[in-house]
């Protein structure tokens, strides 16, 4: 919290990861998956919860990431329906992608209701992590504001089509998608989160998904309407999506968010030209590569890029050290052990003055571009 508040330089640099999912869970921790704790996990929507919640214990972790639950209807072994009536397919990582979308003409619009923001299952995972973490690790509360659920509800290629050809749908969707949201999330602010998180990627590698024009249309003013829900609760909002920002970058900085998450290496989101650029307003967090570096690097490369990204992002406080997006499986674990150790190694305050010196003149994305 006060490497996020920006209040001064804590003890040491606080790792923390958005996402974290089960394939390196398993790999660094197989007990983990005993029967009797598989059971617990696959245990209603809270399971999930409860086992990030396990591996962040036996990590050492400062944060951990709470994830607003949702019921589900299963279609077979690996396709399931949500709330809100979209369609999903499970791969055989166990990531799931959205297959069918819902609202395939305007009239789907007429009568469409979103699920209830006050349902009890809403927040069960949270309330479980309010009872056993509270006061001693931070709890980051992760939701959505217009874009991904839109997109989710629309399908992508008939969003981004609406921007331009029927605006008006567009920002119907938004206001659905935005007021369950932002209900969700003051209710999870009133339960105990210590941040309030939007997980929305606007942007690929080399630019952002939308026209800077569109995004500030459709996107900015959803995005200021969550972040305000924060500033009324008087706590932290973090805004995480990866990419490359560069073209609505101010824009998003200037709704007030207080950390910016991921900071993707490989989109040109250099740690030390965010940091130059904006440190002084918001806090920072993440910018060690999970694209190449953490699937296909050595140890010693990992350790360095840490090395450089506490160099160039932890001098004078405001920053968390986390994965440019999230610990997805084609993680190598032992890489991302290698990744938290460093962390710790080389995150205590006072930072050794002249690893700031000799890596913040360094790049460890060169190789990689």
């Amino acid at each position: 919290m006060t490497a996020i508040r920006r209040q001064g330089v804590p003890d040491k640099v606080p790792i923390w990861e958005l996402i974290i999912n089960r394939p390196v869970i398993k790999a660094l921790y197989p007990e983990l998956f005993s029967t009797e704790r598989v059971a617990r996990y696959e245990w209603g929507s809270a399971g999930g919860f409860l086992l990030q919640a396990d591996f962040v214990e036996r990590e050492g972790l400062d944060g951990i990431t709470v994830f607003e639950d949702i019921q589900i209807r299963e279609l077979d072994s690996n396709t399931y329906t949500d709330e809100w009536g979209i369609t999903w397919r499970t791969e055989q990582h166990g990531i799931p992608y959205a297959v069918g979308h819902p609202i395939q003409r305007e009239a789907d619009l007429d009568g469409y209701q979103a699920p209830d923001p006050e349902a009890e299952h809403r927040l069960q995972s949270l309330e479980l992590a309010v009872k056993r973490f509270k006061g001693e690790k931070c709890i980051v509360f992760l939701s959505h504001e217009a874009f991904e659920f839109s997109h989710y509800l629309r399908g992508m290629d008939n969003l981004l089509m609406d921007y331009a050809l029927n605006p008006a749908l567009a920002h119907r969707l938004a206001r659905i998608v935005t007021d369950c949201k932002k209900r969700v999330l003051e209710r999870a602010a009133e339960i105990g989160a210590d941040v309030l998180c939007t997980g929305d990627d606007y942007a690929h590698r080399k630019a952002p998904i939308m026209s800077p024009d569109h995004f500030r249309e459709f996107l900015l003013p959803y995005l200021q309407e969550v972040v305000n829900v924060a500033k009324a609760k008087n706590i932290p909002f973090l805004k995480h999506t990866d990419g490359n920002l560069w073209p609505i970058i101010n824009d998003i900085v200037d709704t007030g968010i207080d950390c910016l998450d991921p900071l993707e290496p490989i989109a040109d989101m250099d740690m030390a030209r965010v940091k130059a650029a904006y440190g002084h307003r918001i806090a920072l967090a993440g910018n060690v590569d999970c694209g190449q570096l953490l699937p296909f690097g050595t140890r010693t490369d990992v350790i360095e890029a840490v090395k450089e990204t506490i160099a160039k992002g932890a001098p004078e406080g405001g920053f968390i050290l986390a994965s440019s997006n999230s610990i997805h499986p084609a993680v190598r674990p032992e890489n991302y052990k290698a990744m938290v150790e460093a962390g710790r190694e080389f995150g205590a305050y006072p930072l050794d003055t002249r690893m700031v010196q000799q890596y913040s003149r360094k790049d460890y994305m060169a190789r990689y571009r």
